[in-house]
């Protein structure tokens, strides 16, 4: 017997003897119809806890970008890839995550804070609070300018100047036993505590921007000022200048 010609087709289409179909015998695509890839699986959804998170992260990001009133629902909405509504389900709306944003920042702040205040000298306790500071600003930037930009929205959870009574009341208490073992009145302890994180507050809020001197440099010196100030204190202040009220 001859063989057939290569490429010969047969009466049911086939070329040279084969079928077309795959090797398990199912048909295969119709003559001149190229094989379609399979469609891949539909994207996985998010869970209700998954998709909240995901709508914390972008807020926070737009909101340290523009600010409260320079961010909008839809445009947080849109880059989560979902609709409006979603948002408003789970905040209510753009105040509602604002608010989450800024009280998951305001503990993280206080917590770093509280937490590092461990050493027994007051001259180490202010280091180990102004570098706490510093390395927040410095790990969780975005935050940080979200606490300090002034918001429209009235919140629950306080201001960032009350953020910094809370911090000065951690520390009020360690002021107070030093200025008793100095002779001071330990009832100006909060006075002072809040003078002491007020300053160090605001010189992080400067070098947010300019993030010059190094970290460990601008702790120096703010503990320079500190302490020194502490340590050259007199027990009844008087002031020099003609106003006395």
């Amino acid at each position: 017997m001859t063989a057939r010609p290569p490429g010969r087709l047969h009466k049911n289409g086939d070329v040279n003897g084969s079928s077309g179909g795959s090797a398990d015998g199912t048909a295969g695509p119709p003559a001149g119809r190229e094989r379609r890839p399979a469609r891949r699986g539909s994207r996985v959804r998010m869970t209700g806890k998954q998709r909240r998170e995901q709508l914390l992260d972008i807020g926070r990001t737009l909101f340290a970008e523009r600010g409260y009133d320079g961010t909008s629902v839809e445009e947080i909405a849109a880059k989560a890839g979902v609709s409006k509504p979603v948002v408003y389900e789970h905040f209510g709306g753009k105040e509602g995550l604002y608010a989450v944003v800024v009280d998951r920042e305001m503990q993280l702040l206080l917590d770093m804070v509280t937490g590092a205040l461990t050493g027994g000298h007051p001259r180490v306790l202010l280091e180990e609070a102004a570098f706490a500071l510093l390395d927040y600003i410095e790990t969780s930037t975005d935050g940080f300018r979200i606490l300090v930009r002034d918001s429209p929205v009235a919140q629950s959870t306080g201001t960032f100047a009350s953020l910094i009574s809370d911090i000065a009341t951690q520390v009020e208490d360690i002021l107070g036993l030093e200025f008793k073992s100095r002779g001071f009145d330990p009832k100006l302890a909060p006075m002072y505590s809040q003078m002491l994180v007020g300053m160090v507050a605001l010189t992080g809020q400067w070098w947010l921007e300019v993030r010059k001197p190094k970290k460990a440099e601008v702790a120096a010196h703010l503990v320079n000022l500190a302490w020194h100030g502490l340590e050259g204190m007199e027990r009844r202040p008087r002031l020099m200048g003609d106003r006395k009220n």
